[in-house]
């Protein structure tokens, strides 16, 4: 079957701010004057912190945005071809050697900070402007004195780093690059093939699609990537009990600046609230596509009369850049400034990382810089991708830029915001079109597309985070590592909590092992930052007519902020409360109960359900 052409085949990102290419004898230079300039920080500034605390977060800030440099450089390089060993070799290399100086000359720092007087501290934001714009960055660090070891055991753990569980997660992404799935006398792509077993038009095609997967997951692949969590959960855990976190997410919920208390409610209310509305979206679509339950693979499936035809990129480029030209003229430049920078890489290449995301970070000069990859395949949730990932490029731009290398990069609890506004803000483009035209059907076809990426971002993900939890708290426990049959068993349970038993609404065949092309389950508990920010974006997105003109310039500062600030100051401006469980059955009810209500009316109308 030929490949579906695009327009994306050309975007390839530019990475030519940084370096002139993997030869450029300046990537050498610079990872030397790294080197010395660590060594330099420590004789300088060790054990005279209190002395001259501006000055050495000055120096720190301008290490960072080297290193930023020149370890992005070899990370964006890496993902367009996971294969090239060339690239591979050089930033292993390199990364070793810069994690071994941060390691040796860096690791005091923190210790040093906490260490320091309050009153020391507090003199030094009256006196210095350096010190007073970094208090947020001096606070953070001091509220890890509970978890910190001895400066000679971090300085060992961070000249190690390179070799923990995180290399294994390096591997898993070439592994899942090199897999090959056999379907109607082609191999594709893990890329390909999730695009197969998620959209085809053709129940059956995708049914076979996702038999194939799990057949080429049963092989060697799921023993890896069991080996490669179970080092993650088990590194996690023993470093958990080392610094006293009382339980596996504490560390993340504390660097995401949310209280336990909150990262509960929000798991509750989506198990709830938003669970019977996925279920409810699930039995409309069954009804639609003419199946008395589902399999896994129809769980995206587009209904029959959806228009399935590719969006080219550039028509998806225009798409976007009018939907948030819409709203905010100032993150629309920024939108147009990536186009025009080519900081996109657009197309499905073999070799190339699977998925979609965007890394932001700055530079020497203080110039910060976002850079967005994609896999275009030209279908309407493409659409959304590119302006969700478009989102998280003007939030680190904005942010980091504001705030600078040190406090640019908001927590992942609400990295997700400006991404997710994007891409609603896109959504209510496309369905005012279609209201214009009255074109009910490609309505509906589209409420139902957005209500998959809702309950994607928060059922989903929130499920995820069941089976982390699970299976990091077994181990916390000190119940022993799964077999991957366990692991099988802890995946199925948590999926029918939120999604019913199996022929209630779905047919579970051939989803047990689904859970091992997960890569985000190598960042402990990250995976619940996706449904936090879908559901308080939606929150702030439903506040845009009460507010009126107050609300950009709110919404710009927030973003602007950066990691500066907690949830609940940063939704304080707005008047919204993360501490209060009903923030989360509301934020439910505006975005994915709104949605399924208004599908279901739709569907009535249009006579496609009694």
């Amino acid at each position: 079957m030929a490949k579906k052409e695009t327009g994306a085949e050309n975007v390839r990102w530019d990475l030519g701010c940084f370096y002139r290419s993997i030869d450029d004898p300046q990537i050498e230079q610079d990872v030397k004057w790294y080197i010395t300039r660590a060594e330099l920080f420590e004789s300088d500034y060790r054990g005279k912190l209190g002395e001259a605390l501006g000055r050495a977060i000055q120096a720190r800030a301008e290490l960072s945005m080297l290193g930023s440099k020149i370890g992005y450089f070899l990370f964006l390089s890496f993902c367009t071809d996971l294969n090239d060993e060339k690239v591979k070799s050089k930033m292993n290399g390199i990364e070793d050697r810069m994690q071994h100086a941060a390691g040796k000359h860096l690791a005091w720092v923190a210790n040093e900070m906490c260490d320091l007087d309050q009153a020391v501290i507090d003199a030094a934001i009256e006196s210095d402007p350096v010190v007073a714009h970094h208090r947020s960055w001096i606070e953070d660090i001091r509220k890890d004195k509970p978890h910190l070891l001895s400066t000679e055991v971090e300085s060992a753990l961070a000249m190690r780093s390179p070799f923990s569980s995180s290399s294994w997660s390096e591997f898993f992404d070439e592994v899942e690059a090199d897999l090959r799935f056999p379907l109607d006398d082609e191999e594709h792509t893990m890329e390909e093939i999730l695009d197969i077993m998620s959209y085809d038009p053709d129940s059956d095609r995708r049914a076979r699609a996702l038999k194939v997967i799990h057949d080429v997951f049963g092989g060697h692949f799921i023993k890896y990537s069991a080996q490669t969590l179970g080092l993650v959960v088990r590194e996690n855990a023993l470093e958990n009990k080392e610094r006293n976190y009382p339980h596996p997410m504490a560390s993340r919920n504390i660097d995401n600046k949310v209280s336990d208390g909150i990262v509960e409610a929000l798991h509750q209310a989506v198990k709830e609230a938003a669970g019977p509305l996925a279920v409810r979206h699930y039995r409309l679509k069954a009804r639609l596509l003419g199946k008395e339950r589902l399999l896994w693979s129809d769980r995206n499936a587009k209904p029959p009369f959806a228009d399935t035809s590719v969006i080219p990129y550039q028509e998806a480029e225009r798409m976007v850049l009018k939907a948030y030209r819409s709203f905010s003229p100032t993150l629309a430049e920024l939108v147009q400034s990536m186009i025009d920078l080519r900081r996109i890489d657009a197309p499905v290449v073999k070799g190339k990382r699977s998925g979609a995301f965007c890394c932001y970070t700055m530079v020497p000069g203080q110039v910060p810089i976002s850079y967005v990859l994609l896999n275009y395949l030209g279908t309407t949730r493409d659409v959304m991708t590119m302006a969700h990932e478009l989102g998280h490029a003007v939030h680190g731009l904005l942010g980091y830029e504001t705030q600078g290398i040190l406090m640019g990069s908001a927590p992942t609890a609400y990295a997700e915001t400006a991404s997710i506004f994007g891409e609603m803000t896109t959504f209510n483009a496309l369905k005012a079109r279609l209201l214009e035209q009255g074109d009910e059907r490609s309505l509906l076809a589209l409420l139902m597309d957005k209500a998959d990426g809702a309950i994607n971002s928060v059922v989903r993900q929130i499920g995820f985070s069941n089976f982390e939890r699970q299976v990091h708290g077994r181990v916390h426990e000190g119940g022993g590592w799964p077999t991957i049959e366990e692991l099988n068993g802890l995946w199925m349970g948590t999926v029918k909590e939120l999604y019913g038993e199996d022929g209630d609404v779905f047919d579970y065949r051939d989803t047990e092992r689904l859970w091992c092309y997960i890569p985000h389950f190598h960042d402990p508990f990250y995976v619940y930052a996706y449904a936090c920010g879908e559901l308080l974006t939606q929150s702030l997105y439903a506040l845009q007519g009460e507010l009126k003109e107050r609300f950009e310039p709110l919404y710009l500062e927030m973003l602007k902020s950066g990691g500066t600030k907690s949830l609940k100051g940063l939704l304080a401006p707005f008047g919204q409360d993360p501490e209060d469980p009903q923030f989360w059955a509301n934020g439910i009810r505006i975005s994915l109960g709104k949605m399924v209500d208004e599908a279901e009316s739709l569907a009535k109308r249009l006579d496609l359900i009694p």
